[in-house]
């Protein structure tokens, strides 16, 4: 269990890095591509200032992520042994991405009097390329340990290894979409809450106005598209992992013509979902668009086999409902805009701004609990049990004391260095 915690704690702290790692690079280089299209200063102090943002948490993402590959052989020994030779290309490509990434950023850094200001944009697009193309990689191996493929396995021995088929497996593409997305998202939605707290405490500013549409436009536009997807990653869900669609959706008994439930607490006593509302035919209609499919319920798989229900509903539960949020605020405001041909900015509107952050980094860390816990009680579905592949070693405990002591000092130096960025003061900013 110490070990299980250690992992949750590090890649739920990695993830908001990772993210903003991915996002934040694009509207570096929005703000950047504005000041050479209109030539206003401000567009390019605004490029520097989240430039230097993003080498901050560059720097502790990278060594965060750095923990997180060295978990794996410490914490899961008898995974990475038994399957290495499966995941080993995915992250030795995640390497390649993040050193060119790296490269790129340093030139990026040093070449703002140094190169044209052309070149300067163009060698900034394989950051943002190399953060987007890492976390894509990243998440492949999650998706093979959800739908593991690409390798034959003959007494606990796996050969026949096929790594682009390993890589490319049943779950990648939607898992990989799904997961840059909510990247794109969490750094927006961050951001535009950061400046329209801002806003709410009098500090508004030209800059401070740019800053927040720019990052709720990036969030509120992909808003959408997430629920597009979301919808094909829950189909594909329940045609490939079945006891975690399963507990997502509260479904203990088996039958045609399951209702969709919104809310509700899972009791596994009395195997029924308590308080849920419920939308006949809801769920099959969604998975196999038929209104009559049979869904196969959690009483039809053995007990050791299945994941912990409420968990995982609750998980996914909390995640629609902060999506579904987000996509009415951005529907919102492309109402506003059209009916009144202006942005909103009354303060009720700005209170709803300062709450996007949080919602999308709530909406993905439920996300990622839906993903892990569901798949229990597996770390490689159908093949190795989580219980089998974890460490035996003694002091787990002193590590994970460690690690929350390390992160905690990471997380107060990093709120340090960017609130002494964001108090220099923008020679060209005005109210």
């Amino acid at each position: 269990m110490l070990a299980r915690v250690q992992m949750a704690f590090t890649l739920a702290f990695h993830i908001i890095y990772a993210s903003m790692g991915i996002g934040l690079p694009l509207m570096m280089l929005f703000a950047e591509w504005r000041a050479l299209k209109t030539g206003d200063k401000l567009w390019k102090e605004t490029a520097k200032r989240w430039a230097k943002a993003f080498t901050m948490l560059f720097a502790v993402g990278a060594a965060s992520g750095t923990v997180l590959s060295l978990e794996l052989g410490l914490l899961w020994p008898k995974f990475m042994g038994t399957f290495g030779s499966a995941v080993g290309f995915m992250f030795t490509l995640e390497g390649f991405a993040f050193f060119a990434e790296a490269i790129f950023l340093g030139i990026y850094l040093y070449g703002w009097d140094r190169l044209s200001p052309r070149l300067h944009l163009l060698s900034g697009i394989p950051v943002a390329a190399g953060g987007a193309f890492s976390g894509l990689i990243v998440t492949t191996a999650n998706g093979f340990m959800n739908t593991p493929a690409g390798f034959t396995m003959k007494n606990g021995v796996i050969t026949d290894v096929r790594p682009l088929e390993a890589m490319f497996n049943p779950a990648a593409a939607t898992e990989t979409i799904h997961t840059l997305i909510s990247s794109y998202m969490v750094a927006g939605l961050l951001l535009a809450s950061v400046y329209a707290v801002g806003i709410l405490r009098g500090k508004s500013s030209l800059f401070s106005r740019r800053a927040m549409w720019v990052g709720l436009t990036l969030g509120l536009v992909f808003a959408p598209l997430q629920g597009l997807v979301g919808d094909f990653s829950a189909r594909m869900v329940a045609t490939t992992q079945h006891s975690k669609f399963a507990a997502m959706e509260g479904q203990f008994k088996t039958e045609a013509g399951a209702p969709l439930r919104i809310g509700g607490f899972p009791d596994e006593l009395s195997r029924i979902t308590r308080w849920a509302i419920e939308i006949p035919y809801g769920l099959s209609l969604l998975a196999f668009r038929d209104p009559k499919s049979v869904i196969k319920g959690l009483d039809d798989f053995p007990a050791d086999e299945v994941p912990p229900v409420a968990p995982v509903h609750i998980s996914f539960q909390v995640m629609v409902a902060c999506g579904t949020a987000l996509i009415l605020l951005g529907s919102y405001i492309a109402y506003y805009l059209f009916r009144f041909r202006r942005l909103p900015d009354s303060r009720i509107f700005l209170m709803a701004a300062a709450s996007t952050g949080p919602l999308a980094v709530i909406a993905t860390e439920t996300g990622w609990m839906v993903t892990e816990i569901g798949r229990q009680p597996w770390i490689v579905r159908g093949y190795m049990k989580t219980a089998d592949a974890v460490t035996a070693a003694p002091g787990m405990v002193w590590l994970l004391l460690g690690t929350v002591l390390i992160y905690t000092v990471l997380t107060v130096g990093t709120i340090a260095s960017l609130r002494f960025i964001a108090h220099q003061p923008l020679e060209n900013d005005r109210a």
